[in-house]
């Protein structure tokens, strides 16, 4: 069970924009939604080997207080934590009565 206490990091959720260029180009920008105490666990490291190329990729579960604001973070958002930007797989609800968010999400390690 998590606990308030358990959330001793701090990291960015940020939300994508997309606007266009004179030559009607789109250009995706990302900004700051919300900066949250969190707390991380570390689920897994793996190396991948795709045409050819090695590639390395941790997965961790982040855990944030729910509210009106944190529960509108879905995959197309993405983290900022220790200055790494983690690409979000999945979200959901834990604790019971919208008390904390679980989001579980990937960063490359190489």
């Amino acid at each position: 069970m998590t606990k308030t206490g358990d959330l001793d990091d701090r990291l960015t959720i940020e939300r994508a924009a997309v606007t266009y260029d004179e030559f009607n180009g789109a250009i995706e920008t990302w900004s700051a939604l919300a900066t949250v105490a969190a707390g991380k666990t570390d689920l897994s490291d793996r190396e991948l080997l795709a045409a050819q190329q090695v590639g390395a990729s941790m997965q961790s579960r982040f855990v944030i207080r729910s509210s009106a604001l944190t529960r509108t973070v879905t995959a197309k958002d993405r983290l900022l934590y220790e200055g790494d930007v983690w690409n979000i797989a999945g979200v959901k609800e834990m604790g019971g009565r919208n008390r904390f968010l679980e989001i579980t999400a990937a960063r490359r390690a190489d």
